[in-house]
């Protein structure tokens, strides 16, 4: 039966990307719809689900019914655009949703044993498994929630930052990856969700543009469920970085970083201290 809805969102998004990750989720048997949310200026000139496309002609079938195409026509925000069809899910009751980006690679068995796993534990509210890039060096996407510094340092320093002894403790570089960690911070990269957890604390904030809604969001779900990286399962993420390469990109991801801790607090925040604690 199937028990997930997955959510994609473009914004000018390569078609051999878009085509891959479709082909994952349409062979995974616990997926039952898959929204595309398209923020880019210019709708897709073919649908790869459609006859002629490139998924169909990989799987000589028309999965149309389990695809659906929205297309925005201006920009939303990454947050904004997946909660339309989260709330789907909320309306749907179905019971888990998949916010999946388009560079990720696995195989579709991964997607059908997490949910297994999070039907065993109902405490479970997110999971994410272990995440490598191309080369199999392990992406360390469950952190600590950030101090101000934490976040500034990476988006002005960059890859720079990423061998100091602060930056690994605030990836928890420090603790068995080899074990589940229940993290108050996963990436956005890949969140699989309980439905009952967005419902009880709400979808992504659409004040945040992009880059801090998947630390928003997961800390909200920590406080009433287990936010778990799973390394028992593997993916691979293609990180492309923008914000370290576009002027543009780096001020949208300042900008929505500063509005992240006017909102939770700058240097007082009790509740970061708390759920940081047992990592230290």
């Amino acid at each position: 039966m199937p028990l997930v809805n997955a959510s994609i969102v473009l914004y000018r998004t390569p078609e051999d990307e878009l085509t891959n990750i479709l082909l994952t989720l349409l062979q995974s048997n616990v997926v039952r719809r898959i929204y595309v949310v398209d923020n880019s200026p210019e709708p897709l000139a073919t649908l790869p689900w459609e006859k002629g496309g490139a998924v169909y002609a990989m799987t000589g079938d028309i999965p149309y019914k389990r695809i659906e195409y929205s297309h925005i026509g201006r920009n939303i925000g990454y947050g904004a655009a997946h909660n339309i069809a989260m709330r789907e899910s909320i309306y749907d009751e179905v019971p888990y949703h998949l916010a999946i980006n388009t560079d990720i690679r696995f195989e579709p068995e991964v997607l059908n044993r997490l949910v297994a796993q999070m039907e065993l534990e109902p405490l479970i509210g997110m999971m994410q498994p272990r995440v490598t890039d191309p080369e199999g060096e392990m992406q360390y996407l469950c952190k600590m929630l950030p101090t101000p510094w934490d976040l500034m340092r990476r988006v002005v320093y960059g890859k720079r930052i990423s061998r100091s002894k602060a930056n690994s403790r605030f990836e928890l570089k420090h603790l068995d990856h080899s074990r589940p960690i229940n993290a108050p911070y996963l990436s956005g990269c890949f969140m699989l969700m309980r439905t009952a957890a967005l419902e009880k604390v709400g979808l992504f904030d659409e004040r945040f543009f992009m880059y801090p809604e998947d630390i928003d969001l997961t800390r909200r779900i920590h406080r009433e469920y287990l936010t778990l990286y799973y390394p028992s399962e593997t993916i691979i993420h293609a990180h492309r970085r923008a914000s370290y390469h576009s002027l543009k990109m780096f001020w949208i991801h300042a900008t929505n970083i500063c509005r992240y801790f006017r909102k939770w607090g700058w240097w007082r925040d009790e509740e970061r201290k708390a759920f940081n604690a047992p990592l230290q």
